[in-house]
């Protein structure tokens, strides 16, 4: 007899904000790059089940904020939980890349995902959650760290609660790292962030990547840490295991967005129990891919579907 699969339910909190490149405007934000990516990854019917996928963030009432909800919708990120603010403007960053087109970044502040707030449909929606994904730069205020820390907290105890930090000086302090790890079942940071961490949980300065990863294991509920390394591909260190992958060989168009796509990979192959070679595979593969469009949640043509769907193994149904 056929039974129906319940949906997986995925959220993230954060910032929703527009990236103004040169070139022109995109829509970014690390949560809404994550949540874009990982929509588009059930569209894929990769695992042949269903999700759906929640922003919670805040726009102001404006074209900007008008046009973003339209982004997601178009991307099938449910908009449900994304408020809208009638004093503050849709956020924007400036953003120059590098000659190796890497992105830097002059964040505005006291924008509209600053206030995101807190409703009982958001309390509501926090049990019903099978994973949320959160960072360090949408706590820099006061009134969406309170949002963002309820929302967290509430989840169910099997919940997957991603913790990407996205350390933006001056935009995050230590305490916010240990708030995140004492709440993470995943741990993500880039090699840039490492020294940084490290520093803030009392590791020693010389120590390794998968030494700094075992000391994460080791003080925290923390089970899987997940350092990502640009072209030279990611370290993935659980209790009882460590991947090195070397990375994807591409093109990078630019670079924005690239870890939050993986980190969106990371979450679906997790929330699908697959191996860890398998997770690195794949997160690996579609951070590539994210790297070699152009902007933080390019749209899937057919070619890159058929890629990203046979180019690693499938999650069991």
């Amino acid at each position: 007899m056929n039974t129906m699969r319940k949906p997986l339910r995925v959220a993230a909190i954060g910032e929703l904000l527009w990236d103004l490149l040169p070139e022109a405007p995109q829509l970014g934000g690390a949560p809404a790059n994550f949540a874009a990516m990982l929509a588009q990854m059930f569209a894929c019917d990769v695992a042949k089940s269903d999700g759906k996928v929640f922003l919670v963030s805040c726009v102001g009432n404006d074209p900007l904020g008008i046009h973003a909800r339209q982004q997601l919708i178009a991307r099938s990120v449910h908009p449900d939980f994304i408020a809208i603010d009638r004093t503050r403007p849709t956020g924007t960053v400036e953003v120059q890349l590098d000659s190796e087109r890497g992105p830097h970044y002059r964040i505005c502040s006291n924008v509209a995902w600053d206030a995101v707030p807190e409703s009982p449909q958001l309390a509501a929606l926090a049990p019903t959650l099978d994973a949320i994904c959160f960072g360090t730069l949408a706590q820099r205020s006061p009134m969406t760290r309170t949002t963002l820390r309820s929302i967290v907290a509430s989840t169910h105890p099997d919940c997957l609660r991603v913790f990407d930090v996205n350390l933006r000086a001056p935009d995050w302090t230590a305490e916010t790292i240990v708030w995140g790890c004492a709440h993470a079942t995943i741990f993500k940071m880039n090699h840039e962030e490492v020294a940084l961490v490290a520093k803030t949980i009392g590791a020693e300065e010389q120590s390794s990547p998968i030494q700094i990863a075992q000391a994460l294991l080791d003080q925290f509920p923390i089970e899987l840490v997940a350092i990502t390394r640009g072209s030279q591909g990611s370290l993935l260190v659980s209790r009882d295991a460590v991947n090195d992958h070397p990375g994807i060989p591409t093109l990078v168009i630019d670079s924005i967005g690239a870890g939050d796509c993986f980190t969106a990979a990371l979450t679906y192959f997790s929330l699908h129990h697959r191996p860890l070679p398998i997770v690195a595979e794949a997160a690996n593969r579609w951070g590539a891919w994210a790297a070699s469009q152009r902007g933080g949640m390019p749209f899937l043509d057919a070619a890159s579907r058929t890629y990203l769907q046979t180019a690693i193994e499938p999650p069991a149904t």
